[in-house]
């Protein structure tokens, strides 16, 4: 069962939130979605969403080759390891596309990225400190998703792996 904070009309639910909420209803997934508008960092969503950073999970969009991309899950409180992600994936080289290309490849704009309904059905790397309950993007500026990290895993068939180190 899917909870939401009532939208309101100065701030209607986006094109992107939508899709992430139906995304989430679709996989049967119980989460809390909460609006707290725009933030500057990481630290003031997580505060903004009510939990430690490291429970704030990022949605990155890693590009393995021309039309070719990884999301990857990453804890607030930790940075992708190039070298743990590229010996997981068998590669030598990976980058980080542009704001525009990664709104392609996804449907998001970065800042509201989550594999909630991400366009593209790329594979998704969780590093294994995703973990208890989460909150990830909702689809918007300023909207989270809070839910069981496990159960977000298995509906996504995320791949769990040692892929990131401490900021």
């Amino acid at each position: 069962m899917t909870t939401q904070e009532p939208v309101t009309a100065a701030q209607p639910e986006s094109e992107g939130e939508l899709r992430a909420r139906l995304a989430l209803e679709e996989l049967g997934l119980a989460g809390q979605i909460r609006r707290h508008g725009r933030v500057s960092s990481l630290a003031e969503a997580a505060a903004a969403r009510g939990v430690e950073p490291g429970s704030l999970i990022k949605t990155m969009v890693v590009r393995r080759a021309a039309d070719d991309y990884v999301l990857v899950l990453v804890p607030g409180d930790r940075q992708i390891s190039w070298p743990k992600l590229r010996a997981l994936l068998g590669v030598n080289r990976l980058s980080m596309p542009d704001a525009d290309t990664a709104k392609a490849a996804t449907g998001y704009e970065r800042g509201t990225i989550t594999p909630l309904g991400a366009h593209g059905g790329w594979p998704i790397i969780a590093d294994e400190r995703v973990t208890g309950t989460i909150s990830i993007g909702g689809g918007g500026h300023g909207v989270g998703i809070s839910l069981d990290a496990d159960e977000l895993l298995a509906a996504i068939a995320a791949t769990r792996a040692d892929v990131t180190d401490p900021e």
